[in-house]
Order: structure tokens, then sequence, then C-alpha cells
């Protein structure tokens, strides 16, 4: 009997083998490689596409030679900014005016409701412009040519290429001028607002390369440009040896900083004002290297890494950014627009790591350039972050979600100023939270329930006591308002948004008499929240708000015309331009029982049909994909994020262009992450649909990912 039974052992052994082979997790995925086929490669100077390094609270913007040597001058060429979370100024005589002066009543139910929609007075323009971002720095490459002259002209660079290594933070470019090679790495330092690079050419010993620093006054203007060259007498530049550092003290009326300088070779003040020149030792074989770094407090001592140590530390925060989190493959597909997803899908992580990852929601062009003063949109900042939180790494939105508590002053404000309960949140804001006037922001409601849906990502993250009592002000508070924001209609016994509203699709007009009721987004987002709220509060152990689960029941239903969702309730219903933001309400957000997946899927045809791509934003291809994989279409899906048209286009750097004003377009980068993730890894209750929910299911794309996280 006992060879039997050794037998009878053996067989169960190999089938228990054969079980867990069957079982096995899928190998992993090789992340560098993943990574290092998406590195950007340059081979010209193109002012439109310049690369970045930085670490979501600073960024530098350079072109091809490494530095900021040849900035854009053309529209829709990108300046070439220094930039850091803190670099904030104020003109001057920006509090000569009242917040007060910009005010306008609306009738809203029985009462004046006051928003800040006066745009045209001189109060409006010096808040709105006040405070901005600034630029920190002007980082070149000073080149001379044989007879002394200093290049201005990038074309008479030869051989240029440039190389940006995701897996190492490094960018190396090289090229020749007048025979002679120039190479130049440039690396950010992952936890300072501080920037390296080394240049090793024969031209530094000839005193002929050089590393020049120019300093501006602000601009201070609504689009892209940051500097200001005119004004040199307006601003203070004084150079100082302290410690063995040199330090550059700034300062521009009440804003002062400090800027110190780490460098193997030496530094002086240039004939130009506000210019300070880095050069090597004359005669010298040896590159030239030079650690930037940008100091808030210019009282604190000097202090500046070398150019080794940064290279260190970006090495290794960025393989461990690449390592840790989600990571998607689809190599494997037959396919052929799968490596240009996959590339979107590298080059955006990497991009919304630099620009959007701040203690503040960003602005819409991040820290590479200024867009709207430089402000944050609120209601933007569920497209730039809320993916991370897909892409396992939250940390990275939680960087943010401090700062929503600390202007809770401010938008307590807000509310009790139009007399309602609770906080509402500013749409264009400054690092004080004070809202921008604006004839359309004001009336933007859609950035309300954002911070319960980043408070509800934490949870799922972390589903302990710590992290409810760490939210529960901000979805309370939060949930207090859009209560008391919607108003009951008593004839249809429902409850309404508006009108003295704009919706998401922002090209209808709040302000008229007839306003804007009920949109299709709004309503599901209001809906979802005020439950998501009322969650928080069963897992307090505390009794519901009876007030928000009465506004979240009898919410009015979506509009239904022709047989699709219209984008408002009243005329005229739909407009076929701008953002189809009714689609988010069944593709961002999950299914609240309010929207029917039929209808929405002949709306989603209805849009695919009939609306005019010219005018759409970056973001608007990523919700299509999303309502396209919740309601069943995977073809449509993969369509939708990759439709060929100008503002869907992704430049080799990864950036997605929209327009001169806005050169770089951030939430288009964040929502293709988002959408990409739930592609993949689905969302609630997509169980019975498999894996990779969103891709279609024909073979033709082959999607293995780790690490991502399921969207609500």
């Amino acid at each position: 009997m006992r060879p039997r039974i050794l037998v009878l052992l053996a067989v169960v052994s190999a089938f228990h083998g054969l079980a867990a082979a069957a079982d096995a997790e899928p190998p992993s995925i090789d992340r560098r490689r993943l990574v290092e086929r998406h590195d950007p490669r340059l081979d010209a100077y193109a002012p439109e596409c310049p690369l970045s390094v930085g670490n979501g609270e600073f960024a530098f913007t350079f072109d091809i030679t490494g530095l900021q040597t040849f900035p854009g001058e053309r529209p829709g060429d990108l300046p070439l900014g220094t930039m850091a979370q803190w670099s904030w100024h104020a003109f001057p005589d920006a509090d000569r005016y009242r917040y007060a002066q910009t005010l306008r009543d609306y009738p809203v139910d029985g009462r004046f409701v006051s928003y800040a929609t006066d745009m045209e007075s001189d109060a409006a323009k010096a808040l709105r412009a006040n405070p901005h971002r600034f630029n920190l720095a002007r980082i070149g490459l000073r080149l001379l040519d044989e007879q002394g002259a200093c290049l201005q002209d990038a074309a008479k660079l030869e051989q240029a290429t440039q190389r940006q290594s995701l897996w190492s933070g490094e960018a190396t470019s090289k090229f020749q001028f007048e025979g002679k090679t120039v190479r130049v790495q440039t690396l950010a330092h992952p936890s300072l607002e501080a920037v390296a690079f080394s240049v090793a050419s024969p031209l530094v010993g000839a005193q002929r390369a050089a590393i020049e620093i120019r300093f501006a006054y602000p601009a201070g203007v609504w689009g892209p440009t940051v500097d200001d060259w005119s004004a040199p007498e307006t601003h203070r530049t004084e150079l100082q040896l302290r410690d063995g550092v040199v330090r550059v003290l700034r300062e521009m009326d009440s804003t002062r900083y400090a800027v110190d300088i780490h460098t193997n070779g030496s530094c002086r003040l240039a004939d130009a004002p506000h210019t300070i020149v880095v050069e090597g030792a004359s005669g010298s074989g040896e590159p030239l290297e030079c650690v930037v770094s940008f100091v808030a407090d210019a009282t604190q001592p000097p202090s500046a890494p070398d150019f080794a140590a940064v290279r260190r530390e970006a090495r290794g925060h960025w393989q461990k950014f690449w390592t840790n989190g989600g990571a998607m493959d689809l190599s494997a597909s037959s396919d052929p627009r799968w490596r240009e997803l996959e590339r979107r899908i590298v080059l955006s992580q990497y991009l919304t790591a630099i620009h959007c990852a701040g203690s503040m929601p960003p602005q819409e062009t991040g820290l590479a350039c200024n867009s709207w003063f430089g402000k944050a949109h609120l209601e933007m900042h569920w497209w730039h972050a809320a993916h991370f939180a897909l892409w396992g790494r939250f940390e990275l939105l939680e960087r943010s979600l401090g700062w929503y508590q600390q202007i809770l002053p401010a938008a307590r404000a807000i509310a009790a100023r139009q007399s309602y309960k609770g906080v509402r949140w500013p749409k264009m804001t400054g690092p004080d939270g004070v809202s921008s006037p604006s004839e359309v922001g004001e009336l933007l409601i859609w950035q309300q329930p954002h911070p319960i849906y980043f408070a509800e990502l934490a949870y799922r993250r972390k589903p302990t006591r710590q992290t409810l009592e760490q939210y529960r002000q901000i979805v309370a508070e939060t949930a207090e308002f859009m209560a008391d924001y919607a108003r009951y209609d008593g004839l249809g016994k429902r409850y309404v948004l508006g009108p003295v509203l704009i919706p998401a699709q922002e090209c209808y007009d709040g302000r008229g008499q007839s306003g804007v009721l009920n949109p299709t987004f709004e309503l599901a987002y209001w809906r979802w929240a005020l439950r998501t709220a009322n969650a928080w509060q069963e897992r307090l152990g505390e009794p519901i708000n009876q007030r928000w689960s009465d506004v979240a029941e009898g919410i009015a239903p979506p509009n239904v015309r022709d047989g699709v969702y219209t984008a408002i309730e009243n005329a005229p219903f739909t407009l076929r331009h701008d953002h189809p933001s009714m689609l988010a309400a069944l593709g961002v957000l999950p299914d609240v029982g309010l929207i029917d997946p039929r209808i929405m899927r002949r709306t989603l045809k209805d849009v695919d049909a009939q609306w005019q791509w010219p005018q759409t934003w970056g973001w608007d291809y990523p919700m299509m994909a999303m309502t396209a994989a919740r309601t069943g279409q995977r073809g449509a899906a993969i369509d939708s994020l990759l439709r060929d048209t100008p503002k869907n286009h992704y430049l080799a750097n990864g950036h997605c262009r929209q327009a001169d004003r806005l050169p770089i377009y951030l939430p288009a980068n964040g929502g293709l992450l988002a959408a990409a993730a739930m592609m993949a890894a689905g969302w609630d209750g997509s169980e019975p649909l498999g894996h990779a929910p969103g891709f279609p299911n024909d073979g033709s794309w082959v999607v293995r990912h780790e690490g991502l996280q399921r969207m609500p």
C-alpha cells in the first residue's frame, strides 16, 4: 500500500502544482523597459515643445540646450518658466480696491444673492490679477561666438539632440556650436526648489560657455507671459557670499526671496541689470557644475547641495516613483494605436507628478507658465489629481487636500455672504482662497462636490476612523452648502439647481432672465456627493442628515429631449460646442439612479455625430471614454480616448496643446490617466464585465496592469 500512497500523493501534489500555476499572478511588468521606451527625444529646437524637471512644488522648463537659452517669442510658444508653489506676487496698488466693488446682486428664490461678476472695473481687474505667480529666474546658456558676440539664434546650433530619462529624472542635451560639442545635463531636486546643471564643453574653459541667471519683474498678465523685462528699476538684485555659498537676494515690492548658487566655477554680476554669470575657470577641462536653489524665506541661512547630491537624490526619487504605484503595459496588443496610448499614459504620469502634485491645486498650465494669472481653477482639480488615487499614488493627491482645510474660513465667508450654510468653494483663486471676479467662474457649481470625492478616495485607500476624522469637517460643510443651495420646487415636488448658474459646459448664460436650470451632470453629482456625505455620517456612528437625504433623493431628474439627455433643462437645452458635460453624469460618476444607460448610450452617439470638435477641450475625450466604458461601448471608449482632433493631440513632450493662450493643458493629461485606469481596473460593480472592462475584448487589446485601483 505504501507505494500506492506515494503515487497518490505525487498525483495530488502535481494537481495542486498545476492549479497553483493556473492561479499564479502573471509575470510582473518590466517597468523600466515600459518607461524608457517612451523617453522624450528631440532632434531640433522646438519652442512649442520644451521639457521640464520638477517635483510638484517646483518646476524648471527648458529648451533644446537644457536651459532657458531661447525662450519662445511666437504666439503659442511656451514661455520657459522657473516656478514654485510659493512664488506669488502682488502689485503695490492691489490693496486699494475692495472686493465688494465687484459684487452684483441676482434674484434667487425671492431674495438677492451677490456674485463677483464684474470684470471691467479697475477693482475687478486688480483683484483678478493679484496675486499672480511670478517667474523665479530665467537660467540660460551664455554662448559666445569667435568674435565674442552672444548667441541669439537657435538655428546656429548644429546636430542638436535631447533625451529625457524618465527613469532617472535626468535630461541630456547635446549639440555643436562652431565645431565644438556642448553637453548639458539637467535635473531637479525631488524635495527642494532646486535645479542642477552640468555643462561639458571645450567652450567652458575657453570662457565662451557659461550659465546666465536673469531676473525680471513679474508681468502679472492673464496669459502665458510671466516676465516684464522693461522695468529694471522696479526690483532689486543683490549678490552676496555667505558661508561659502553665493546668495542672491531678490526684492520685488513686498515680495522677497533668496537664490543660493553652488558651483565649481565662479559667480559675478554682469553688465546687464539683474544678471549673474556662472563660469568655469579659464583653461579648465572640467564640466561646469551649478545648482540653483530658491528659498522662500530669505532669512534662512544659505544652503545648496552640489550637483552630485542632486543627481543622487533625483535618481533615487524617480526610480522609486516608477517602481511603486500603478503601471500599464499595452505592448502585446495588435491594435496599432497601443504605442501612442501607452506613450501618453507614461508621459502624463510624469507631467502630472511634477506639475499637479503640489501643496495647493494647480493652475491649468501647472508650473510651466501662467494661465489666468497663475491661479487655480478648482473645478479642474478633479481632472488634475483624482487619477493619483487610481494609480496607487494617493499621497500625491493628499498633498493638496490640506489646502482645503486652510481656506475653510474664506470658503465659509463666501457662503455666508450669500446667506447659504456651510462652505462654498471658490472657482478661480490664489493661495488665499479668495474667489476672483468672473462673469463665468463665479456661477460655476461643479467644483463644490470635488472635496467630498477626494475624501471618499482617501477613505477607500485607508478606511479608518482617522481618515474619517481628518476630512469630516470638509465633507460635512461642503454637504451643508450643497443641500442649502438646492431650491425646492413645490409645483414639481423636486429640488432644482439654478437659475443663477453656469454649468460645466460654460457656454450658457446663467445671469439672464431665464438663467440655467438643472444641468444633467451637476444633478447627478449633487446626488452622489450628498449620499456619500451621509455614508460618512453612518461610518462615524452618527445619524444621517435628513436634509441632505431629502435633497439627494428628491433632486430633479435630468431632462430628456428627442431621446437623449440635454445639457440643461431649459432652452437652448444643448449647444453643440464646449464640453459635452452631460456625459459625465454616467462616466465620471457611477450610476446614481438618475441616468438610464440606454438613453446615455444614445446621448454619446448623438454627441459623437454632431459635436463641434474644434471647440472642445482636452479633458472632453477621456470624459467620453469613461461614459462609453460604463455604458458597455468598449470600442467607443478607446476611439474617444484617441480621437484624432487638434484638441486631443499630444506633443513629443506629452503635453496636450489647446491654443496659443493655453500652450499646455494638464487637465487633459490627468483625465487621460483617470480614464485609462478606470478602463483597465474597472469600477465598482464592473466584475461581470471581466478583465479590462473598458477596453475592446475582441483580442486586439492586451492590457497588463498592476497597482491600479477601481474607480467609484
